[in-house]
């Protein structure tokens, strides 16, 4: 199944390489505002591969980043991601199931896309 991208959701930017100048452009454009969290992540996965002796940390954030990339960078796809997001927290428990089903749906075909499809 493809990414369930809306009508004319065309992506902004081509689908970056899953390293490290390919995502953090990647972030800086479609993203910037999440910049920061980016950096923190980067230097989390570092420390914590140096502490575990592994590059699965850090493959692991070159993932999660990408599937970030991969959402944002098409506006319809990301707009429809927050607002189940936010719907996640209302009061009618029909409104979260729909909000945790798009969400999960979303993110799920984000991490097929990234993973090659």
């Amino acid at each position: 199944m493809a990414m369930p991208y809306a009508e004319g959701d065309a992506p902004l930017i081509p689908r970056p390489d899953l390293s490290l100048p390919a995502l953090r452009q990647a972030v800086a454009t479609v993203v910037p505002s999440r910049l920061p969290e980016f950096f923190e992540d980067l230097q989390k996965a570092f420390v914590r591969a140096g502490d575990e002796d592994s590059v699965v940390p850090i493959r692991m954030f070159y993932r999660e980043w990408g599937v970030v990339v991969e959402i944002e960078r098409h506006p319809e796809t990301a707009r429809r991601l927050h607002a189940a997001e936010l719907a996640i927290n209302s009061a009618d428990p029909a409104v979260r199931d729909r909000a945790v089903r798009e969400a999960g749906q979303i993110v799920r075909a984000a991490h097929r896309e990234v993973a090659g499809g």
